[in-house]
């Protein structure tokens, strides 16, 4: 790629994942961002990002002495925060809130421009308070902020912007102040749609309808999110009740998905909707220096002693559970590793779903299983999951362990330092799971359903395993017992031999992992995919 002939992009995202204590963040669209960052820094790409300052960010959540999980929150500051001296006003419910504009580019990231409303000359100085939290007229305010601030703001710095790019529909109502903009200027609704589309590409990650943000149209109005336009022209973009998924493929000229399995149930989920863009397959990746060992990439790339590497991290893994839980684990015994959102469709506890099949193995020590996980705060389904894990870690003391206030350090160490990433989501249900790709470049073997990125890497029995035979919810009368069957047939009959019985294998297994993903899931490809298939026209 010519750096000096690429579009500028404007990459906007409601998260972060920069740095475990920069809480910027809630999840995996977070990571995937600050990711996104790091490699267009390093690829010295022309791309600056608008976000929120989060006063809280997306909080912590702690095990009480009742085993269930409690939401805290505390206030952070950031004195590394450059102050551009830019401030922008938007409108929320009719009163102008100002925004002040904060940069950084500490984590060895591009540009990075946050919102604040935590200033004085505000009433409103809430609403940058908390990542996610609270409900349906905050979040729509965050995204006037994120939206329709961050247009001001990229003008007020004088930014000048090609492409601009919705990482996920929160950022929707910047294209309707491209739109405003237009029409100030003499264009009608029809030519700003038309034009302000040639701007925008969007990218959409949930493969679940429900969980498509969308607001009753007359909230929108009341926030003062319709900045100019009418009702109608409102249900037109986004219908109503306004879809933001819906609303983002309309007002972009092109969309991705985030695998290509992703890009199937995408194009599918979305057919019925009149006038969207197309929707191609972007698969995900990761910023490999901030996620890989360097030991397990040296010993690999030597040819040295990759398991002696291997099992100098997983040690450290060790050490590391037992600081922050009280709990020994076996460095010597198989070690499975489980980090992710506590959402049901994750099924974060499916292996202890049949306890007479899987308990002799936690007895005898000879399987040890490390989860960690956060629900959302308002997700009680997704609580009684993260309760139940942390009862399953009672009931088998010293085989299974769950770490408390899921972050970037607990992935990072787990992604390292565990023999197996467990994987067994709801298939299609799983748009891409870049955690699988960190703990694949870091020599640990995926046991995983075929789902998210994973049919695109996997070779059973050589570079990982799968379970499940690609099949969808929909297709056998119970798909959690036909998965979980699965899942007991693989580990114990499969993947725990091979562990004990032939550790030759294992580790051709591990270096297989490794050269089938390290440059096909890193955030190099993924950037010049970016580039030459959405960015550039």
């Amino acid at each position: 790629m010519d750096n000096k002939t690429l579009p500028r992009v404007a990459y906007f995202c409601m998260e972060y994942g920069l740095q475990s204590d920069f809480k910027m963040y809630a999840g995996g669209l977070g990571i995937l961002a600050g990711d996104h960052l790091k490699g267009a820094k390093d690829l010295n790409l022309p791309l600056v990002a608008i976000g929120l300052k989060w006063k809280q960010g997306y909080g912590d959540q702690v095990i009480g002495t009742d085993g269930k999980p409690y939401d805290a929150y505390k206030n952070y500051e950031y004195d590394f925060l450059e102050d551009t001296g830019v401030k922008v006003t938007v409108k929320v419910r009719n009163i102008d809130v100002v925004c002040k504009v904060w940069k950084t580019e500490k984590f060895g990231n591009n540009p990075l421009y946050l919102l604040d409303t935590d200033i004085p000359e505000n009433g409103e100085r809430w609403i940058t308070g908390q990542l996610y939290g609270w409900f349906g007229e905050e979040r729509i305010a965050q995204e006037i902020v994120l939206g329709i601030g961050g247009v001001k703001a990229l003008r007020a710095l004088e930014i000048p912007v090609d492409v601009y790019h919705f990482n996920e529909g929160h950022a929707d109502l910047a294209a309707i102040e491209l739109i405003r903009e237009k029409m100030c200027s003499g264009m009608s609704f029809e030519e700003a749609w038309k034009a302000t589309r040639e701007e925008v590409v969007f990218t959409t990650h949930t493969p679940i309808v429900q969980g498509n943000e969308s607001h009753p149209i007359d909230k929108l109005e009341f926030m003062g999110a319709f900045n100019g336009l009418t009702k109608d022209q409102m249900v037109r973009l986004g219908g109503d009740p306004f879809n933001m998924t819906v609303a983002g493929l309309r007002l972009s000229r092109k969309a991705n998905a985030v695998a290509q399995l992703h890009a199937e149930t995408a194009n599918k989920m979305w057919k019925e909707v009149a006038g969207r863009s197309q929707i191609i397959g972007i698969t995900n990746a990761i910023h490999t220096p901030t996620w890989v060992d360097k030991r397990i990439t040296k010993a690999y790339e030597e040819n040295g002693n990759l398991w002696a590497s291997h099992m100098e991290v997983k040690k450290e893994l060790v050490s590391f559970v037992k600081e922050r839980t009280g709990i020994q684990l076996d460095a010597d015994k198989l070690l499975i590793g489980f980090s992710r959102r506590a959402a049901p469709y994750k099924r974060s506890d499916l292996i202890f779903s049949k306890p007479e099949v899987i308990e002799p193995y936690l007895r005898d020590g000879k399987v040890q299983i490390v989860f960690s996980g956060k629900a959302h705060p308002l997700d009680d389904t997704g609580k009684a999951i993260v309760a139940n894990l942390v009862a399953m870690m009672k009931k088998y003391p010293n085989a299974v362990v769950f770490i408390e206030n899921y972050d970037m350090t607990i992935g990072r160490m787990l992604t390292r330092g565990s023999d197996i990433w467990l994987n067994n989501p709801i298939r299609p249900l799983e748009a891409s799971g870049t955690s699988g790709m960190k703990a694949a470049m870091n020599g640990v073997l995926n046991c995983s359903i075929l789902d998210g990125w994973w049919p695109e890497a996997c070779i059973d029995g050589v570079n990982g395993w799968q379970f499940g035979d690609g099949v969808s919810e929909g297709e056998v009368p119970d798909i959690n017992e036909h998965d979980r069957e699965a899942l007991y047939d693989t580990l114990l009959n499969r993947v725990v031999p091979t562990y004990y019985e032939n550790r030759t294998k294992w580790v051709e297994m591990m270096r297989e992992s490794i050269r089938t993903t390290r440059d096909e899931f890193a955030t190099k490809r993924m950037l010049e995919q970016y580039y030459n298939e959405l960015y550039t026209k």
